[in-house]
């Protein structure tokens, strides 16, 4: 099979490698369309030294089972899936915390990734879709299920209902894109998205229809916001969190763009803010994000590009020089 592999910092390459087969209580999925996700990036980068060259990437998916080895999965039955494979007995798992799972695995960084067009997964994984869920719609359950999750989260900390806090996101990238759209669906109407690329900011502002900033342009103003997204995680944007934010408010950490940074801890206490970290989903949340996106919350997706698996190559370097406005690239292979 033709899959699209890591070989070292920034470089991908179309190989061939074995046709994976299924063990006990695993399918093979034939895959359908497969999205270029920003840990993807950080890999492609040599940013993250779990993911190693030679191995391919790719978690956010959608796909046919075309072997399965569970009762509960059909051959021909399309499915998406939570990349994260639990051991469902840990105190988080019992708990319903798996994303927190104490012995957790990955797709795409343990085992080989969705970059191809076969791949293994155990059946427990595996998310159900309505069978006549476009591809396209269907891989976006993943990153979307960030979003669900991460907002959720904020709402047991907020001091008022979402509706009302004037709401700032940070990152007009995939996860920034639609946990902005995510807010719009719930309710939010003083909204805006602050993006330095101006592809992205274009896109943002056709695409979700809120007010929009350029943060090196128009630097964002300090203390006007109930509650601020962070969903890109750099150093300066996390200082811009903190200056954004209101006394009493609530900053929302998604992104984990770099690894260290100062953090205005005099703000923080004095002025209450209530700081909260998020780590992808639980099962839950990928099943309600699958519901959600039947229902169209995220809207018609149309800023969403796709590629051929072939072109994966000029995707990542298009995605790294910030040369396509899409904040979402899916990869299509052909059979």
């Amino acid at each position: 099979m033709k899959a699209l592999v890591y070989t070292q910092p920034n470089e991908v390459m179309i190989q061939d490698r074995p046709m994976p087969s299924a063990a006990d209580g695993e399918v093979v999925l034939q895959i359908e369309a497969v999205g270029i996700c920003g840990s993807d990036m950080h890999a492609y980068h040599g940013h993250d030294p779990r993911r190693k060259p030679g191995l391919v990437l790719g978690h956010e998916f959608c796909g046919k089972v075309t072997e399965s080895r569970h009762p509960q999965y059909k051959i021909g039955q399309r499915v998406t899936g939570n990349p994260l494979i639990v051991c469902g007995y840990c105190d988080y798992c019992v708990t319903g915390r798996n994303n927190l799972c104490s012995n957790r695995t990955m797709v795409g960084m343990t085992r080989p990734g969705a970059f191809a067009q076969y791949m293994s997964i155990p059946a427990s994984s595996l998310v159900d879709i309505p069978q006549d869920m476009p591809a396209r719609v269907a891989a976006l359950t993943e990153p979307a299920a960030t979003a669900v999750h991460a907002i959720n989260l904020s709402l047991r900390s907020l001091a008022r209902p979402l509706p009302e806090c004037k709401t700032l996101v940070i990152g007009g990238g995939a996860i920034g894109m639609l946990a902005a759209l995510l807010l719009k669906n719930y309710g939010v109407s003083r909204l805006t998205v602050s993006e330095a690329n101006a592809l992205r900011l274009d896109s943002v502002r056709n695409h979700v229809g809120c007010e929009t900033i350029n943060p090196i342009a128009h630097p964002i103003a300090e203390n006007q916001y109930d509650y601020v997204i962070d969903a890109v995680g750099s150093k300066i944007t996390r200082k811009t969190a903190f200056q954004a934010i209101k006394p009493g408010g609530v900053i929302m950490h998604i992104g984990l763009q770099d690894w260290e940074s100062e953090i205005d801890m005099r703000k923080l206490t004095l002025a209450e803010i209530t700081l909260l970290g998020t780590y992808t989903y639980s099962t839950a949340d990928l099943r309600a994000t699958v519901q959600k996106l039947a229902e169209n919350a995220f809207g018609d997706l149309a800023w969403i590009e796709e590629r051929r698996l072939e072109e994966g190559a000029s995707a990542f370097q298009d995605l790294h020089l910030g040369k396509t406005p899409s904040a979402k690239i899916l990869l299509i292979p052909e059979f």
